[in-house]
């Protein structure tokens, strides 16, 4: 009984990191929705990588904006 206290916190947390993961955009017109930008395997300085354009495009933002 003691560990249906502990696991009961810990299936919430894998439930609650699931529901954000699709959230990020999945295709080019997804991308330039969120001010995006495709770029080929990787993003450049001020950009980070917010999803996927396709198999081997990420999606880039600005880290500030």
């Amino acid at each position: 009984m003691k560990i249906l206290f502990l696991l009961f916190p810990l299936i919430l947390l894998l439930v609650q990191g699931a529901a954000g993961s699709s959230l990020e955009p999945t295709n080019r017109e997804q991308c330039e929705r969120e001010s995006g930008f495709c770029g080929f395997l990787k993003c450049r300085f001020p950009f980070v990588i917010i999803g996927k354009c396709s198999t081997f495009s990420v999606c880039c933002k600005n880290r500030w904006g």
